[in-house]
């Protein structure tokens, strides 16, 4: 699988400004997006004024969290404690996952490391632009932070983008705690958080059995669906991998396509899957969802509660319906039943009103 280039990412895109080498540099390569690019980047700001959800008070409650992470991405490598602990793998993997889940996570899982986990290139950085990303550690810990359905089934209220960087920095703590104890153990391991990933989370989350990749471009599990933000520690400490697990995600994007019927910036491909660099897969328009990120002033998260799997689907009915259409169809009907077009509450919650 081809490794992908952080600097193809949006995130990454939008913090080129223009007389900058990084922007010279991007848009000499990639001409046919210099024009969409400008125009999303002249919108306003997530979280900002002008946008159709800011709130003076309640926006910046989001935006703080985002910039706590900002403050604290440099502490995702550190020094090693030289006194190595010999482990065994068998028992420190049990005890990664255990204190993983103490700490908070909702599902954790262990991958080994590929290269296609890796980006190819950095990008979101001036600092870091371009360098080339270096696979270096052999094991990927993967674990998810539960976003709560009441705050998504908000969305693209300010409610939603609370919640979503609230998942954030909670990922990003645990990580932290993580990997600051592999190091003391005598390890090296580092912390991929918001705005400073070396890998691609969602690759790694469906390699370590956490869940599956949808028809919308996202990790979406068995449990709470795509309610989940993603932390990641890399790292040399000897552990035992997990297996990806096919709970029939693919046949039921097939049949369901909520996100794309819910989509406010027809982002979602309604069709099925296409071959990309070697690999038949979705593949969303990240320009057109973005640009209805910089509109609405939050990550939007429809098509997050509208999945059916974010609103909870038991477990013996997910195995039942496995690749069964008749089935699936029966599931989509009662969903839409109980929530409509889709799941949408509309009012704040009383603290935030």
């Amino acid at each position: 699988m081809k490794r992908i280039d952080e600097r193809d990412t949006m995130f990454a895109r939008m913090n080129y400004k223009k007389g900058t080498k990084e922007y010279n540099d991007y848009y000499s390569r990639n001409k046919d997006k210099e024009k969409i690019d400008d125009d999303i980047r002249n919108r306003p700001e997530i979280c900002g004024e002008g946008t159709a959800t800011y709130d003076e008070i309640n926006s910046p409650i989001a935006s703080s969290n985002f910039k706590f992470l900002a403050d604290i991405m440099k502490y995702s490598e550190g020094d090693i404690n030289p006194n190595r602990v010999e482990i065994d793998s068998e028992v420190m993997s049990k005890r990664i996952k255990g204190l993983t889940k103490h700490y908070g996570a909702v599902k954790v899982g262990i991958t080994k490391m590929e290269d296609y986990h890796y980006y190819s290139h950095r990008g979101r950085h001036e600092n870091v632009y371009g360098e080339e990303v270096q696979p270096k550690h052999p094991y990927g810990i993967v674990f998810a932070v539960e976003m709560d359905k009441g705050m998504i089934n908000r969305s693209p209220q300010v409610s939603e983008v609370i919640e979503t960087s609230r998942a954030y920095v909670e990922a990003a703590i645990i990580g932290m705690q993580i990997s600051y104890y592999i190091r003391e153990l005598g390890y090296d391991a580092r912390n991929h958080m918001d705005a400073n990933y070396l890998v691609v989370a969602p690759l790694m989350a469906r390699d370590a059995g956490i869940g599956d990749i949808g028809r919308n471009g996202i990790l979406i599990t068995k449990d709470y669906g795509s309610r989940v933000r993603l932390g990641v520690v890399t790292t040399e400490l000897p552990l035992i991998t997990d297996s990806k697990e096919d709970f029939g995600l693919e046949e039921f994007c097939r049949i369901c396509k909520r996100c794309v019927r819910t989509c406010p910036g027809k982002a979602i491909p309604s069709g099925d899957k296409e071959e990309i660099d070697g690999i038949n897969r979705w593949q969303i328009k990240q320009e057109d969802c973005y640009k209805m990120w910089r509109s609405l002033g939050t990550d939007c998260g429809i098509c997050i509660s509208s999945c059916p799997f974010s609103q909870g689907i038991e477990a013996e009915t997910i195995e039942s319906i496995k690749n069964d259409k008749e089935k699936i169809d029966q599931v989509l009907k009662e969903h839409d039943k109980k929530h409509g077009i889709r799941p949408y509450i509309k009012k704040p919650p009383k603290w935030l009103e």
